[in-house]
């Protein structure tokens, strides 16, 4: 392979010629050059390590560019880094680190580029091309990086438990990467991480998300989370998830494994759509059913309150996990409190009041309920499976045809609080509350039309029966 191909792009030429004006050797190294191997499209992000100083080199490379990039230090860490034309470049001067146990944050000085691959976290992401003007383009590669893409295998470039105990977030990192790339972790790092696993604990919230929600936007997610799951990790990160795995059996009656089962639903979505916060509450919608499992002799197994029960638990674990407790957590609680809702819709006759009302709960987000449902489907019986999706079809077709008729997408009763006040000249009180129902009640059951005359006349009606009176002016 040619791999002056990869340095194509005129930055690189000039990170060249900077580099020399400083005498300082400079270096692309890791997931660039691993990505451009695996023809993995164009990276937008750059790392460049400079044996010597790295902040320098940012700055006479942004000195040479045409548009001056401004340059963003980060001198705790000796990194610097600039954009140009759409790619991010982090310069960062070859070190040597050593651990203490209680952190993941090495103490760090200056190394060669050797003691630079030595501390990276895989042989794949340890190769480097050298920018130097006489020898630029050459691939240096002391752990056999090239071969591992080939073997499609993530090795350590050290000693795994080392390597792992050090920083534990590269148990996350291995696994991650195990579940984008579709490959295999080396039998004596996925033992390591095993062995390692109780250390995730010094790893902050924040970066552990980063790596499942990178894990949940491959193409596969459940490669990932059976990896977390047998290498011990999935306890201390999601242990909502470990709950439902296992299938109980009392009198004969079994009811599924939900942990695979889950993870077949998020495959089946992750298929569908790129939107993180839908594959997270695929990941999420079936949590509610650990505490809710009670055996009846009549009916067998039972997951009662299973939705409810699951929404009021995604709060707790965004919390835990200090995930956004914003709109993609109140999003997330309500697919998983609406997840069952059109399944008992699709199993039974689709009237319009049902219609109506799924779409007046799941407002704009009717559409990835009803991806969250179809995804749900894991029934390996091929008539079933197609029962399901033509009875979903049904629905959707409905919800298309209800919603043109009726405007009952985030609809608010065509009478306001305010008109009722004034109709009856009364103070805000509980008869408002229970008038603005009787009116959403009436338009979702179909026994009005959602327009003001029809609400109008109710809101008429209600009132007197009530016990309340129209005022002369608006008689």
């Amino acid at each position: 392979m040619n791999y002056k191909e990869a340095l194509q792009h005129n930055i690189f030429k000039i990170i060249s010629k900077s580099a020399a004006q400083l005498d300082i050797e400079s270096y692309v190294i890791g997931g660039f050059v691993r990505d451009f191997i695996l023809n993995r499209g164009n990276a937008k992000d750059i790392d460049v390590v400079a044996i010597g100083d790295g902040i320098q080199i940012a700055q006479q490379v942004a000195k040479n560019l045409p548009n001056k990039p401004k340059v963003q230090v980060f001198k705790t860490y000796g990194t610097a880094m600039l954009r140009y034309d759409d790619i991010e470049i982090e310069f960062v001067g070859a070190r040597k680190e050593s651990y203490t146990e209680d952190s993941r944050n090495p103490s760090v000085e200056n190394g060669t580029l050797e003691d630079d691959q030595n501390r990276r976290d895989f042989t794949i992401n340890a190769l480097a091309l050298n920018l130097s003007e006489a020898n630029f383009g050459d691939l240096l590669d002391p752990f056999h990086g090239i071969k591992d893409l080939e073997n499609s295998l993530i090795r350590t470039p050290l000693n795994p438990d080392i390597t792992y105990s050090d920083d534990p977030l590269r148990m996350m990192r291995a696994i991650r990467f195990a579940t984008q790339l579709n490959f295999k972790i080396e039998e004596a790092s996925l033992k390591a991480i095993s062995k390692n696993c109780e250390r995730i604990k010094i790893i902050t919230e924040e970066r552990i998300v980063t790596e499942l929600n990178k894990i949940l936007e491959s193409e596969k997610p459940s490669i990932g989370f059976l990896l977390l799951e047998k290498t011990g990790l999935l306890k201390y990160i999601l242990p909502e998830l470990i709950a439902l795995k296992g299938i109980d059996e009392v009198e004969g009656q079994r009811h599924k494994d939900n942990f695979y089962h889950t993870l077949e639903v998020v495959d089946n979505i992750s298929k569908n759509t790129d939107n993180l916060w839908l594959r997270w509450a695929a990941l999420l919608h079936d949590i509610g059913k650990a505490p809710t499992k009670k055996f009846s002799k009549k009916v067998g197994w039972t997951f009662h309150g299973h939705e409810f029960e699951g929404s009021k638990m995604v709060f707790q674990l965004f919390k835990r996990l200090k995930m956004p407790l914003n709109d993609k957590m109140k999003f997330v609680q309500k697919m998983v409190l609406m997840s069952s809702r059109p399944i008992v819709l699709a199993n039974e006759e689709v009237t319009d009041s049902a219609v109506r009302r799924l779409v007046f709960d799941a407002g704009d987000y009717v559409d990835d309920l009803m991806t969250l449902c179809e995804a749900d489907i894991t029934t390996k019986n091929p008539k079933k499976f197609k029962k399901y999706h033509n009875n979903f079809k049904i629905v959707r077709d409905k919800i298309v045809e209800v919603e043109e008729r009726d405007h009952v997408r985030n609809f608010q009763p065509p009478i306001s609080g305010e008109e009722i006040m004034q109709t009856f000249n009364i103070k805000p009180s509980r008869e408002i509350g229970m008038i603005k129902e009787s009116i959403k009640e009436a338009i979702l059951e179909g026994d009005i039309p959602n327009e003001y005359e029809a609400a109008y006349q109710l809101m008429l009606k209600e009132g007197k029966r009530l016990g309340l009176k129209v005022t002369e002016q608006n008689d």
